[in-house]
């Protein structure tokens, strides 16, 4: 995102606030449901246009929906639809390159640039772990010259055309943020190279690589890989923001390219289908034993000034201690994403039995807390009214 944007935009991953077992069958709805369904009311409430959530646990899943899907038409928002995962894609990301470990194919402690010389004009060594960890020291995003500076500029730029060769290129013309290894920033051109990594190593493109080794063994029949596509067909709803002062209108910004993305932010998917893909991937079920508890060993995140952001990043996965919000609470593991319009967040116990996933159709110009009390009222009670502390800004 743009440096104006990222102001208004901070994405707050640490603060999911989950605790307890989700429970309940479609003809009868538990306290904890009755929460869900008022976090999502308040949502609408506080700006969102659409806005829904879909739990799995023992009972099976369940999903329910706020608001209209379509401003124009007032339809409900369809809880089996698509939508734009924001940096959830990470996590998939890297569990198909911790599969590619698995297979021998690379390790992660390799050296980015003995399966992609000349990539990176860095003279320092940047392992393929300090990637999916953000403790790479690159870049964040593009420059300021080619990504949004303003809110109007989403509007204007929304049928651009990259690369990830050219993200990483012209991101990497700076310097990096810190040596490698020493610290922890949120970089989306890192998974940019991770993509770059795949389609080298795999000799596929990432989409048929992901679709063989992932999407397909778990069944995620819904869940797409685009490159410069910029539709959401089968939409489960419409993503909005206000990128213009009123009386003009909420701007639709569903139809986008989000090329600039790819690897790190561009996939859309189902809450179903990312529900099934955390159980699989935390129920030990995609990798390796050695690999999923390489994915879960984490180090401290922080946020832009260098404070502990409140949560801990692994391999491409979040793990977040809920106790401070949720007094007993656990630990869950998951991801959260943002792109102008989708606002999503994906949250599950340690063992992938549980969990959650959300999406509103509006992430940049509402109170940040509009999408999370969501999350906040399935697991927490009472749950809190706003967040307490912000993570990094990411897509």
């Amino acid at each position: 995102m743009k440096r104006a944007a990222h102001r208004t935009v901070a994405i707050l991953c640490c603060l999911a606030v989950l605790a307890g077992p989700l429970s309940g069958t479609a003809t009868a709805a538990p306290p904890r449901w009755e929460r869900i369904e008022a976090a999502l009311d308040a949502a609408v409430a506080a700006g969102v246009p659409g806005v829904l959530a879909v739990t799995h646990g023992a009972a099976g899943s369940r999903g329910g929906a706020s608001g209209v899907h379509d401003v124009r038409t007032g339809r409900p928002p369809r809880t089996e639809g698509l939508f734009r995962i924001g940096s959830v894609t990470k996590t998939f990301t890297a569990a198909l390159v911790l599969r590619l470990v698995d297979e021998g194919r690379i390790g992660l402690d390799d050296d980015v640039r003995d399966h992609l010389p000349g990539l990176l004009p860095y003279r320092e060594k940047i392992t393929v772990r300090q990637l999916l960890q953000h403790t790479s020291g690159l870049p964040r995003d593009l420059p300021d010259e080619l990504t949004w500076t303003s809110l109007p500029e989403i509007d204007r730029e929304r049928f651009e055309h990259f690369t990830p060769a050219r993200v990483v290129r012209v991101s990497t013309e700076r310097p990096l943020r810190f040596a490698p290894g020493t610290s922890w920033a949120y970089s989306n051109v890192g998974y940019s190279v991770l993509a770059l990594l795949v389609e080298r190593v795999t000799g596929q493109r990432m989409e048929h690589a992901l679709r063989d080794r992932v999407l397909r063994p778990l069944g995620l029949r819904r869940t797409v890989v685009p490159r410069d596509f910029p539709f959401v067909p089968g939409a489960a709803l419409r993503g909005y923001e206000r990128l213009y002062d009123p009386p003009r209108p909420l701007t639709d910004v569903t139809t986008y390219n989000h090329s600039r993305y790819f690897g790190s932010g561009s996939m859309l998917s189902t809450a179903k289908d990312v529900n099934r893909f955390f159980a699989a991937l935390l129920g030990g079920d995609l990798l390796s034993a050695e690999m999923l508890a390489q994915m879960r060993r984490t180090v401290p995140a922080r946020t832009p000034d260098g404070e502990y952001a409140g949560f801990d990043y692994g391999l491409g996965l979040a793990r977040m201690p809920l106790d401070p919000l949720c007094p007993g609470g656990p630990v869950v593991w998951g991801h959260d994403g943002s792109l102008p319009g989708f606002g999503v967040w994906s949250m599950h116990t340690a063992d992938g039995g549980t969990g959650i996933t959300s999406v509103a159709g509006r992430k940049f110009t509402v109170p940040a807390y509009a999408d999370i009390t969501v999350m906040t009222s399935a697991f927490c009670a009472p749950a809190p009214s706003a967040p307490a502390a912000a993570g990094p800004s990411r897509s």
